[in-house]
């Protein structure tokens, strides 16, 4: 049974960082393209970040480029998403996906607020 665990969110103020991680058991890791999605209320879930199997194969939504890096570390199963410089509208529920099979994890909430 496939479960990702997604950790990390947090209430920050504009201008701060955080670190999400996404802990993956019952895939297939390293075969794996992770992505990260967000879910602001009454939008629908979007793309953030999506990293391949070859850690240099990323691609992130406009929104986020220059502020946002998506990585992995095979040995330890995770991904993580390194967000800097957040913005208000970078409130949202942020969810981890793997593509094979394709699962979600629960999500974390990130709140960017003063």
């Amino acid at each position: 049974q496939v479960h990702l665990v997604e950790s990390g969110g947090g209430l920050v103020q504009p201008g701060g960082s955080l670190r999400l991680s996404c802990v993956a058991s019952g895939i297939i890791f390293s075969d794996n393209t992770m992505g990260w999605y967000r879910q602001a209320p009454g939008e629908q879930r979007e793309l953030v970040a999506s990293i391949g199997i070859s850690s240099g194969n990323t691609n992130y939504a406009d929104s986020v480029k220059g502020r946002f890096t998506i990585s992995r570390d095979n040995a330890k199963k995770t991904v993580y998403l390194q967000m800097n410089s957040l913005k208000p509208e970078d409130t949202a529920v942020y969810y981890c996906k793997s593509t094979w099979p394709l699962a979600w994890g629960q999500g974390t909430q990130v709140t960017v607020s003063s």
